[in-house]
């Protein structure tokens, strides 16, 4: 099988996981978008994703990474809408600021106004949303859920920023009965702190592993990589 052919099997395979996890919950798949995560993945692949037509939103993790792929021509010409999805660096808020639509992993303020700033000079408007530590793991970034109304109360006195949502990682463990509780904790805190009059509003919860568990309890913004690229 070729690349473009296993690619778009793959995303069949994860689309319909996804409706089959909406109906289990009875959501309605199309409260939710399929965010592709590409960091993994060679260029051939990810072109060959972009090909199918299906898939808009797309994660990053290393903005070096990202800027070398999405500024060249055969990337930049397909409408898509980029995500940072890793640990943003302060020093490098000036080009995420230029290449992003989002930055979904805000966990300090002082990196938030690196990037307002940034944003203002280009006058852009930047949407961000707000990372939740789920795990014991010092290496993973993300702030509490009980430090996360603080941290998005400061967010909304940043001009040119637009606080649309939390995005959450969970231990890593495929078991939903684990998964079940953290997932619905967040979700809850979601609903209380980003109203449905939101124009831009996203629930960022579940992976490859366990995104299905993850829609059953309210994600709108799952992101997935291996399963669609394996």
């Amino acid at each position: 099988m070729n690349t473009a052919d296993r690619i778009s099997q793959n995303v069949q395979t994860v689309e319909s996981a996804l409706s089959q996890a909406c109906l289990r919950s009875g959501r309605n798949p199309a409260e939710v978008t399929l965010m592709a995560v590409t960091k993994y993945a060679q260029d051939e692949e990810v072109l060959a994703l972009l090909n199918t037509g299906r898939i808009r939103h797309i994660g990053e993790s290393r903005v070096q990474q990202a800027l070398a792929r999405w500024t060249r021509p055969e990337f930049a010409s397909y409408t898509t809408v980029k995500h940072f999805i890793g640990h943003l660096q302060r020093n490098k808020a000036a080009q995420a600021a230029k290449l992003f639509d989002f930055i979904d992993s805000i966990d300090d303020i002082r990196t938030a106004q690196a990037l307002d700033s940034h944003a203002q000079k280009l006058g852009k408007r930047l949407y961000i949303m707000v990372q939740i530590k789920l795990t014991d793991r010092e290496s993973q970034s993300g702030v509490s859920l009980e430090q996360a109304p603080l941290l998005l109360r400061q967010l909304q006195d940043l001009k040119s920023l637009c606080p649309c949502g939390y995005l959450a990682i969970a231990p890593q463990t495929d078991n939903p009965q684990t998964l079940r509780p953290l997932f619905k904790e967040v979700k809850t805190a979601f609903d209380r702190d980003f109203p449905l009059s939101l124009p831009q509003r996203y629930l960022s919860l579940g992976m490859s592993a366990d995104f299905e568990t993850a829609v059953e309890e309210g994600s709108t913004l799952p992101r997935v990589g291996s399963r669609l690229f394996a």
